[in-house]
């Protein structure tokens, strides 16, 4: 006997009756890299005709999986459902798999939660920081990147930023070998080493302490620095680096270490001088919650979309409120527009507001999504159409096709002067 085919509708409805009329009718994904890493777009069309809803979904480095999951997995378990029910969706979608949370099912999760919210938004003609309960700000001020191959070039790419009306400004510097983070290397810089290309902890707590002491002398006491660690010291290294920084007043240290070391960071935030920012490694809700009420974090600064999208991340603000903690929320290249415009939507609105990262999308990104944030003298504000307010030109995006992302090689090639991986 030949299979039966698959329902249209999912066997097993909420038992409620909808208010509305409108019901899940399509979901899929579109996959573009105009910036040479892929983003995904989850787009989840409805019974009424013109009224379609877009979220990020963007796991760069995984990017065919997340795919593959929202459309084999989790679409079928959205047709015929009404969109406004966000909640119980989510909740569908996250416990239907049995072993959960992770960044493809998280990713999968938030590209249809913001898409939900991008529809309700619609239905109610409002942009979506309205339906949380409007501003209590009324632009959001953000943190820009400097880096250089010396100290001099990093403090005069600040200046540039500085002069531009930012006000934050993350600070990186390379080093011998391969480099720091974010910044370039000297090839062959450790010669004599198994490792000549390696990098070293002993230069970098050395030349971190350097740069920004160069940084305060130079830039003044107005701006606010910031440096990125992304993970690569122990505990105690940790300590010892926001030690020797503790005179130069940094606004936050970011990723002193890596997820592994998570149940460490209370006693290294007590030992620190300066505000320890983590939190871009969370890959769900909980695991970021429990940086916020277990004391490790003075600012959380998820990928939002890898902790499940939109509703997540409200319920983690709300979190970090009640706690005397902040959001500062990533969003580099590998965020799309609308994971932007979200995390500008919950900055907007949240009172544990702490700082927003931004980048400036290049202009053929504003092409391909219309309604992308722009930076305006170092601020943010949300958009005032109805939902994100921000739409995706298909034609413009299928130009750009994804291509796997580079990320593999260049964390494989941090390594030590002795050829030990770190993280990267």
């Amino acid at each position: 006997m030949p299979d039966s085919p698959a329902p249209a509708f999912p066997t097993v409805l909420p038992p409620w009756q909808s208010s509305g009329d409108v019901r899940i009718a399509g979901v899929r994904c579109i996959v573009t890299a105009p910036e040479g890493m892929p983003v995904v777009v989850v787009r989840v069309d409805t019974t009424e005709p013109g009224l379609y809803g877009l979220g990020c979904a963007t796991f760069t480095q995984r990017y065919a999986a997340v795919v593959e999951y929202v459309e084999q997995h989790l679409a079928r378990l959205l047709m015929g459902r009404d969109p406004g029910d966000i909640e119980d969706i989510g909740r569908s979608a996250h416990l239907s798999a049995y072993w959960r949370n992770g960044p493809v099912a998280n990713n999968a999760l938030s590209g249809i939660d913001m898409a939900l919210w991008d529809i309700l938004g619609k239905q109610a003609g409002m942009p979506v920081y309205r339906l949380l309960g409007g501003r209590v700000r009324t632009a959001v001020p953000t943190y820009t990147h400097a880096s250089g191959a010396t100290i001099e070039e990093t403090l005069a790419k600040a200046r540039e930023f500085m002069g531009a009306g930012w006000q934050h400004v993350r600070l990186q510097v390379g080093q011998r070998g391969i480099g720091t983070y974010g910044a370039p290397g000297v090839a062959g810089g450790y010669p004599g080493a198994a490792n000549p290309d390696g990098w070293s902890v002993t230069d970098y707590l050395a030349r971190t302490p350097e740069l920004f002491a160069r940084a305060r002398a130079e830039l003044g006491e107005d701006v606010n620095l910031l440096h990125d660690v992304h993970s690569r010291l122990t505990p105690k290294q940790a300590v010892i680096l926001a030690r020797s920084l503790e005179p130069y007043r940094l606004f936050f240290l970011e990723d002193v270490l890596a997820p592994e070391y998570f149940d460490h960071l209370p006693e290294v935030r007590a030992a620190s001088p300066v505000p320890i920012a983590v939190g871009e490694l969370c890959t769900s809700l909980t695991e970021a919650a429990r940086l916020v009420t277990g004391g490790g974090v003075d600012l959380i600064r998820c990928h939002i979309s890898a902790i499940g999208g939109f509703t997540a991340a409200r319920k983690l603000a709300t979190l970090a409120e009640m706690h005397g903690v902040q959001t500062a929320w990533h969003s580099p290249a590998d965020v799309s527009p609308i994971g932007a415009a979200a995390n500008v939507a919950i900055d907007v609105t949240s009172p544990a507001f702490g700082i927003q990262e931004c980048h400036v999308y290049p202009e053929a990104v504003h092409e391909i999504f219309p309604g992308t944030p722009r930076v305006e003298d170092g601020y943010l504000r949300p958009n005032e159409a109805p939902g994100w307010g921000i739409d995706i030109d298909e034609k413009a995006a299928a130009a750009f096709p994804p291509v796997l992302s580079r990320h593999d090689e260049w964390a494989l090639g941090v390594r030590g002067t002795d050829g030990a991986l770190f993280a990267p």
